[in-house]
């Protein structure tokens, strides 16, 4: 398994790379095109703003590498949000992979949401084995909306898409590195052969 992470300035690597190493995987951090055209899978973590991170990924010229991957990639949490068409923070023109906008939670609870909450509605091998209402953990302030390409939903404040997915671009705004043995599984999902 050739496994690349992408490198810019908002990849929370560590932390995903403890997890793999948890799986026995092990990943590669570059971004190089040539590296990342010949992964076999790539994933695309974030923290942080999506603007900065937009420009970090400007710089390197991945803003248009990415959309035309064409193996599977994963976004997780800024990573996802990244693959949408906007995001309204710094009013971000992102990637424009997935045909679903970021917004900003509004209302009377705590921003960020933070900490344990269920997932369901799951569609897609990236939830094989993965029950609904299965607890994953969140940090975050922003939140893509529903659409055709949600494969699982949460609801805090209100209904936001907990994944995604579209064509070969898969996305979590939970962190499975963070997600214990749920998270395990879909890190395990994604990373199998046929997905």
């Amino acid at each position: 398994m050739n496994l690349v992470m992408v490198k810019y300035n908002s990849g929370n690597v560590r932390s995903v790379d403890y997890a793999l190493q948890r799986l026995g995987i092990n990943a590669i951090v570059s971004d190089d095109f040539e590296v990342l055209k010949s992964a076999d899978r790539i994933l695309f973590p974030g923290v942080g703003n999506a603007a900065s991170a937009m420009q970090s990924l400007k710089e390197k010229g991945l803003d248009k590498l990415i959309p035309n991957l064409t193996q599977p990639l994963l976004g997780i949490c800024l990573g996802m949000q990244l693959m949408c068409k906007q995001s309204e923070e710094g009013d971000t023109p992102c990637l424009g992979i997935v045909p679903l906008e970021v917004k900003k939670f509004r209302g009377m609870l705590k921003v960020p949401h933070t900490g344990w909450n269920s997932v369901y509605n799951l569609k897609g091998g990236l939830f094989g084995g993965i029950q609904e209402n299965e607890y994953m953990y969140f940090v975050h302030a922003y939140y893509a909306e529903r659409g055709e390409a949600t494969a699982a939903e949460c609801n805090y404040i209100q209904p936001f898409s907990a994944a995604i997915q579209y064509k070969n671009f898969y996305g979590v705004q939970f962190h499975p590195e963070l997600s214990a043995h749920a998270g395990s599984r879909i890190l395990s999902n994604f990373l199998k052969s046929g997905l």
